[in-house]
């Protein structure tokens, strides 16, 4: 039986295949020009130069700056902030707060202020932003402070989502509002004094 050609099927079958080492090219050299510029002072452009590709190749990949500057914020972001459950939940979530903190006091932290800024003015960013990187974030956490919840040491009638709020909630907090430090110091008090609040030692 003859497969009708679909417009789905010509285009994927247009132009050559993407390559994962080129992915990770392009995300790296936008991480190097974000370290050093804005969002804004970026373009399509500059990162096709600083990753020696063509404007066509980055468009194979992303459709607008916004969701490369995302995924090269995953890139970096993810593998500097494990949850390592191996530890038990207690100290897998003091590990992430305190690793996250870290990250957010420097240009990570400087350019997820930037997304959600750019956020305001244009929700599909903001959107991009929950369904690339902040849901499946949340999820795992939601998994660890179930998993605990599980155990007894945490009341059973904790409210998992709200709890989420209460921990991270003072990052974004103090990122946005630059009202006081993202520091070790604050890494350390918030997460024990959360932990007092639930009745943990």
């Amino acid at each position: 039986m003859q497969v009708k050609k679909t417009a789905s099927n010509e285009k994927t079958s247009v132009g050559r295949p993407r390559s994962e080492a080129t992915r990770r090219q392009i995300l790296s050299a936008t991480i190097a020009l974000l370290q050093e510029k804005s969002i804004q002072a970026i373009s399509i452009e500059a990162i096709a130069r600083e990753a020696g590709v063509s404007k066509a190749t980055i468009y194979r990949w992303w459709d607008s700056k916004a969701l490369i500057v995302i995924d090269a914020f995953m890139e970096n972001h993810l593998v500097k902030t494990t949850i390592p459950r191996e530890l038990g939940p207690r100290d897998a979530l003091a590990y992430h707060f305190k690793s996250l903190v870290e990250q957010y006091s420097g240009w990570p932290g400087r350019l997820v202020a930037q997304i959600i800024a750019e956020g305001q003015s244009d929700p599909s960013i903001l959107r991009a932003f929950r369904e690339r990187f902040h849901y499946g974030r949340r999820a795992v956490v939601r998994e660890v402070l179930e998993e605990w919840k599980a155990t007894e040491e945490i009341s059973a009638d904790t409210n998992i989502e709200i709890l989420m709020d209460v921990i991270y909630g003072a990052v974004y907090m103090r990122l946005m509002l630059n009202h006081a430090p993202l520091d070790e110091a604050f890494a350390e008090s918030h997460i024990a004094y959360v932990y007092h609040l639930l009745g943990i030692n």
